[in-house]
């Protein structure tokens, strides 16, 4: 605490305001649009491969909070403070930190598919500043982002081990696929059903539920989704540059629509129980995934004859 200590006195509104925008590069929004726009437009291999390895991390995440149960900095020493406008982001239990991990997983991806020196080099930037956000927004402590950071690095770099290793051998890839969905099912019955403890926190043990079941949904429709592009579709990436922009602007709204309109009805016919968010982003994916990319001939087609138009 001493260290947050020391970050709390040189606090000042600037910082504040900076650190809580580079903290929001670590949110699930973030990662969202990131994996979109490199699945729909630039490769979607990787893109698969970046909603794993961010998945996956996240499930990690879920797991040791419900685990080790550490609450927030300042529920532990009531007379520290915490930069305001960060508490809304700072749900949930403390170790590790789910911004920390994810950032590491989600950068480190980017940086192995761009395998630039420029990007890598930015990545790095990125995810530093982002585990320091943490620690100057007082909502993690120093040991929540150490080994947030270690597993979001760990676990980013063994997929991508594997995921090299076993390119272009469909029967291993599944396997893979398989295996991390197992995880991600096991944990969640852990998170789901295990008995509460003498450190759990309703709150906490509430958000927990629903984060790893907003995850298991998403990593059944990410797996489904490429089981059937394998199969059946294998939509095409390929578009001009501005056709490129309107199709992520286009299929975002669509998503954010999707992912608003069912989350009344889905929590009414669950009773708001958290299976509500599994079936709601199961949903989002596949149409993001499945449904949306029937298009994707419309706009290289579209971008096509612009190009032609202009010869």
């Amino acid at each position: 605490m001493e260290f947050l200590r020391l970050l709390e006195s040189i606090r000042t509104p600037f910082f504040d305001t900076l650190f809580g925008l580079i903290s929001l590069l670590g949110e699930e929004t973030i990662f969202m649009l990131v994996g979109i726009v490199v699945i729909w437009c630039f490769d979607k291999k990787w893109g698969f491969r970046l909603f794993l390895a961010g998945l996956f991390s996240s499930t990690l995440n879920q797991l040791l909070k419900a685990i080790f149960l550490i609450p927030r900095p300042w529920v532990q020493d009531h007379d520290f403070t915490i930069v305001e406008s960060a508490r809304a982001g700072a749900t949930g239990y403390s170790f590790p930190s789910g911004h920390s991990q994810g950032s590491a997983s989600l950068y480190y991806i980017l940086a192995a598919w761009m395998r630039k020196r420029w990007s890598t080099i930015v990545c790095t930037a990125l995810i530093a500043l982002i585990c320091f956000s943490r620690l100057y927004l007082g909502v993690h402590t120093p040991l929540d982002v150490l080994v947030g950071l270690t597993l979001g690095l760990l676990s980013a770099a063994v997929l991508c081990y594997l995921f090299n290793r076993f390119d272009g051998n469909k029967r291993a890839t599944v396997i893979i696929g398989l295996s991390l969905l197992v995880v991600c099912i096991l944990t969640t019955c852990y998170v789901l059903f295990s008995p509460a403890r003498e450190a759990s926190v309703a709150e906490f043990d509430r958000h927990g539920q629903e984060s790893i079941c907003t995850i298991l949904g998403a990593m059944m429709g990410l797996c489904v989704s490429w089981y059937i592009d394998e199969r059946y579709t294998n939509f095409d990436v390929k578009a001009v540059w501005w056709a490129q922009i309107l199709k992520c602007i286009v299929g975002a709204g669509i998503i954010l629509t999707v992912r608003i309109a069912l989350k009344a009805p889905m929590n009414a016919l669950f009773n708001g129980l958290p299976i509500a968010n599994t079936v709601r982003y199961f949903i989002i994916v596949i149409v993001g995934v499945v449904i949306y990319p029937l298009t994707f001939k419309l706009w290289a087609r579209l971008g096509a004859k612009k190009a032609d138009n202009a010869n």
